[in-house]
């Protein structure tokens, strides 16, 4: 079988994902954010809150597509799903890694975190677009949503009572205490945004993503997929906000209707992009969004990595030891600039620093797949 037609788009919309992804991680200064680059409180979402979902997104539909040829041959698949299995074992070790840095304490250590998730919906959902057909992924998928909804809505959480959506006594906080007690995000303790149960609803976000790519695939006119497309993500977004009454929007919980909304919002984005560059052929496109694109988890890394060094080496600065990247946000406070540019600016220095190497990785061709 042939190998199936690149969609540049989902390229670029990796690549911005990705970039935005670490642009958001890192601002300045955490106390100094404009609203729209900071999460939702709770219930709600803001750009920021786009991100990591738009990246699970992306996932299936790379999925759909690396694993096009394997689905419709018989030949070799216990090897391919060993080579599934080995690859998120390899990207849930890397977030374990992160989050063991610099102190290397495996007694606190954060077990759940963005790598572990995705691993998680990557080997799922790539298992499932294997093994069954794309009717069942749809019945799967929304069985998913319907399933966590009935739980975090109907089910009374153990020890505490009356089921509810508060962020330290709903089920899926009760069941991370339980599981994963001393070992969930240090700045909560005892929730985690990348929890057990809300990683149930997360799959369903990957399956969206193969989905469309399975969708992408099909041989139909180009605009009539696009605007098939436009349908299905509005639909989306219209059952997201509907669902949103009884089962509000909320990131941290992975809610149903954060998947609706934020699976129909991606389609959109991903549409516009389809519709510019692979129909309409538009080359007016930075390369550091391919850059970034084309290696993904290393860009990720990288900038996590950095990120730590950043925070850990530590200086005399003015009388006091300060961290280097206090020291460097300090400098470029001039008294003037709005606290909150400040720290916007800092966040894309940042970008631009990590995408010095990737920039110059993508221009040899170097693509390392983790």
């Amino acid at each position: 079988m042939t190998k199936p037609e690149r969609i540049l788009s989902v390229d670029l919309l990796r690549g911005i994902t990705v970039a935005c992804m670490i642009m958001v991680n890192n601002p300045g200064s955490w106390g100094s954010i404009y609203s729209p680059l900071s999460h939702s409180a709770w219930h709600g979402c803001t750009p920021t809150d786009l991100v990591f979902p738009f990246f699970l997104f992306i996932v299936g539909i790379s999925i759909s597509y690396s694993l096009s040829a394997a689905k419709n041959s018989t030949e070799n698949q216990n090897k391919l799903i060993l080579k599934i299995v080995k690859r998120s074992t390899i990207i849930f070790s890397l977030g374990l890694l992160l989050n063991l840095l610099p102190t290397f304490d495996f007694s606190t250590v954060r077990i759940p975190g963005v790598l572990q998730r995705i691993s998680i919906v990557f080997l799922f959902s790539a298992l499932l677009f294997l093994k069954t057909n794309v009717r069942t992924q749809v019945i799967i998928a929304s069985s998913i949503l319907v399933i966590y909804l009935v739980l975090m809505t109907l089910v009374p959480v153990p020890g505490i009572g009356a089921p509810n959506l508060e962020k330290t006594t709903n089920l899926g906080a009760w069941l991370d205490n339980i599981l994963l007690n001393g070992h969930l995000w240090s700045q909560a303790k005892v929730w985690d945004p990348e929890g057990l149960l809300s990683t149930l609803p997360a799959t369903a976000s990957g399956l969206i993503g193969v989905l469309t790519g399975t969708w992408l695939r099909t041989d139909q006119d180009k605009k009539d997929k696009l605007i098939k497309m436009f349908v299905a993500a509005n639909l989306l977004i219209l059952a997201g906000l509907a669902l949103d009454l009884i089962f509000p929007i909320n990131k941290s919980l992975w809610t149903s209707s954060f998947v609706l909304y934020t699976s129909g919002i991606a389609i959109n984005v991903l549409s516009v992009i389809y519709w510019f560059v692979d129909i309409n052929g538009s080359k007016k496109y930075p390369d550091i969004f391919l850059a970034f694109g084309s290696n993904a988890i290393v860009s990720y890394m990288m900038a996590e990595l950095t990120a730590i060094l950043l925070y850990s080496v530590k200086i005399s600065y003015n009388g006091t030891e300060t961290s280097l990247k206090e020291i460097i946000f300090q400098s470029l406070n001039t008294g003037w600039i709005d606290p909150r540019l400040l720290s916007l600016l800092f966040a894309l220095l940042f970008v631009s620093l990590i995408a010095l190497p990737i920039v110059l990785m993508y221009k040899k061709k170097i693509f390392i797949k983790v």
